[in-house]
């Protein structure tokens, strides 16, 4: 049993390094524009995500301001898609507050929620948008749309009329 565990280790390394062969030009694709070629692992694990996808979302309250970077799930471009918009925001329980977006989001593919403070979620059943600010249980029915990247301590503060902008 011990020679097995000393063999897999080795079996993985020779499967993983075959990997890592040349194929012939045929086969294999072309690198994409402004990327380098490397050989360095480190080099493959870091990926630049595409600025057209790096949606970037202002909510604003008088002087209260907090930025979302959205995720790239189609509930979050539907509410991407609706912006500029100006609504009011609601408290809701102890940890939240929310706004309804002017049309439903498509939750199709949308992760569920799982994080903790700073979450802007879809809440699919009454179609509202949520701005977590304390940590809460997961739901079903609660997607995840994207995190507060500034001003997460600003959203227990928000009251009255909000506008959500993107930004540019």
């Amino acid at each position: 049993m011990k020679k097995l565990w000393r063999i897999f280790p080795l079996c993985l390394a020779a499967f993983a390094l075959s990997a890592c062969g040349t194929g012939s030009a045929e086969t294999s694709s072309p690198p994409l524009s402004g990327a380098s070629e490397t050989s360095s692992w480190e080099g493959a694990a870091t990926t630049q995500e595409p600025a057209e996808t790096a949606r970037r979302i202002r909510v604003q309250a008088g002087d209260r301001s907090v930025i979302y970077q959205l995720n790239d799930s189609p509930a979050a471009a539907a509410l991407y898609a609706q912006l500029p918009l100006t609504t009011q925001v609601e408290d809701f329980s102890t940890n939240e507050k929310i706004f309804y977006p002017e049309q439903p989001l498509d939750i199709t593919g949308a992760p569920l929620a799982s994080g903790g403070a700073g979450t802007l979620a879809y809440y699919a059943p009454w179609g509202d948008v949520v701005m977590f600010y304390d940590a809460y249980d997961a739901n079903g029915s609660l997607y995840q749309l994207g995190q507060a990247v500034s001003g997460a301590e600003e959203i227990s503060g928000l009251s009255g009329s909000i506008t959500i902008r993107p930004m540019e």
